[in-house]
């Protein structure tokens, strides 16, 4: 009989629900303990579902002295000898996730709420406005315990990302936050620790723009693993479950880790810092024994694939990691920036790749393939509205092509792809639609294709390769297929397969710029 599995705490946010409830916990508890003692006040920006509501719970029961919900975990270790450790302080801990705030007034509502319970707890009087009550909670909190106050913020944008296109409600509530968290300056006598999460960081709301005491640690190299699960925690933490995946999926230990890496690791929050897996996908991954693309279809990115399109970006440049940013654009965010980069790296769809220090540039890219392909996926209908599964414009159709060797079959998807896509004056020119389309197309061919392949006589613009076959394609605008196909022999483009006992094909396509499709495909 097979040993019960263990609980992995897969949604899981509140750390007594998770220790009482015998869930696997990858202790990261060494981080509260250097925050403790460290700074006071702290922002971090993390993607969703990386873990910022299980740590800022995990904060809670620290700062309320819940010493034995900490047992055989790090931090007990580190404030051992220490006196003041584990004594309870008075916490208020806002918990934005969960609401609507698309009506009227839903934001003083929450805080109304929220605010009424604590006033109770420490008699205080239900009198004036909600920034005024913050600041008598306070101090009556300090007052009836002798102690500082702790507050832990929790998901502080979600108020303000759902009404990004209602201006109304968009002012009201930045106005709100402004009254409400300026507190946190004017009142820091009260105060002993302060903890901020959230998605992004709003670089015109007040709540940033008055507390520049708040020491933002979301590019720390120190707190790059602060959330997420790294190799090692992996490797240390997981192993039966790595060894019931390998089993599931019929692959050895070694490669089933290489699948996971290649599938869920690669985000960076510091050039320097420790890579980390998506620890949503990842502990699914795990639990039920598939690999899919879990994070990623619980939040599909609509308004940035969108945008994206309409302002004709090279979509490349994505996939390549070859994203050029600076720190002040990656870390504040402006809903009336029209430049999407901000928002994808906080979103959690490209990650860091490298720093130049001289330029002060970040570059960026897609940190695996679950967000690569899944990000292309949902790209894809932007370009090609009727590529839809079953339609014989789709991916699925072309790839059964390319397996059985169809080069006719592979033209006419392709043909008729092009011939489907709606044109309007707003549209970019045709080169760079129809460079965006096939790279695109081609890419989520997964493993099969490798787009401008290097040779050392230039670089062929895709290779495909299959168990039985090899196509080599060259892609012209404007120009005949014959000197697409010319182009593959005078590179030398299939010399590396020449020992090859695969079926090699060399394709030549060439494009019209005026009639906006497919005009001659040549293969040999």
């Amino acid at each position: 009989m097979r040993e019960q599995r263990r609980r992995l705490p897969i949604g899981v946010q509140s750390f007594v629900s998770l220790r009482k409830g015998n869930f696997v916990y990858v202790d990261k508890t060494r981080y509260i303990y250097e925050l403790a003692y460290g700074s006071k006040q702290y922002f971090l920006s993390r993607p969703r579902r990386f873990g910022k509501s299980l740590f800022l719970s995990t904060l809670k029961a620290y700062w309320e002295g819940k010493k034995e919900l900490f047992a055989g975990l790090e931090i007990v270790e580190l404030e051992q000898g220490n006196e003041e450790a584990w004594q309870p302080y008075p916490v208020f801990y806002f918990d934005f996730n969960g609401q609507n705030y698309q009506e009227e007034l839903a934001l003083d509502d929450v805080l109304d709420k929220m605010l009424g319970r604590w006033e109770e707890e420490y008699d205080c009087k239900k009198d004036g406005s909600i920034s005024y009550r913050f600041q008598n909670l306070l101090m009556a909190a300090k007052a009836k315990t002798g102690r500082e106050c702790v507050v832990l913020v929790d998901e502080y944008d979600k108020p303000l990302l759902e009404v990004l296109g209602n201006a109304a409600l968009e002012e009201h509530n930045k106005a709100v936050f402004k009254g409400f968290f300026s507190n946190l300056k004017s009142y820091d006598e009260y105060l002993r620790f302060v903890f901020i999460t959230g998605v992004t960081k709003f670089s015109k709301v007040s709540i940033f723009s008055d507390l520049n005491q708040l020491d933002d640690i979301s590019l720390s190299e120190r707190f790059a693993d602060i959330c997420g699960i790294t190799e090692a925690e992996l490797e240390r933490g997981f192993e039966p479950e790595i060894e019931i995946l390998s089993e599931s999926l019929e692959l050895g230990r070694a490669e089933c880790l290489l699948e996971l890496r290649k599938m869920y690791d690669g985000y960076h929050f510091h050039p320097k810092g420790k890579g980390v897996y998506n620890p949503f996908s990842l502990l699914r991954a795990l639990a039920e024994g598939e690999m899919e693309s879990y994070w990623f279809a619980t939040g599909t990115p609509a308004f940035l694939v969108h945008r994206l399109k309409s302002m004709h970006f090279d979509v490349r440049q994505l996939a390549e990691g070859r994203i050029e940013a600076a720190s002040s654009s990656i870390t504040d965010y402006r809903a009336d920036n029209p430049d999407p980069i901000p928002m994808l790296y906080q979103t959690g769809y490209l990650t860091i790749f490298g720093y130049d220090r001289k330029s002060r540039l970040y570059t960026l890219g897609f940190p695996n393939e679950e967000v690569k392909y899944g990000f292309l996926e949902s790209l894809f209908p932007e370009y090609a509205p009727e590529s839809t599964p079953g339609s014989g414009k789709d991916i699925i159709s072309l790839r059964r092509r390319i397996l059985e060797g169809d080069t006719e079959g592979m033209r006419d998807i392709l043909t008729a792809l092009f011939d489907s896509i709606p044109y309007t004056t707003d549209d970019a020119p045709f080169e760079h639609y129809f460079q965006s389309v096939i790279y695109i197309v081609f890419t989520l061919l997964g493993q099969y294709a490798e787009c401008e392949v290097h040779s050392s006589r230039g670089r062929a613009d895709c290779i495909v390769s299959t168990e039985k076959f090899v196509y080599i394609f060259e892609f012209k605008v404007d120009k005949s297929a014959k000197e697409a196909l010319d182009q593959i022999e005078e590179k030398g483009y299939a010399a590396p397969f020449a020992a090859d006992e695969r079926k090699l094909f060399k394709i030549g396509v060439s494009f019209d710029s005026k009639e906006r499709s497919l005009a001659q495909w040549e293969s040999e």
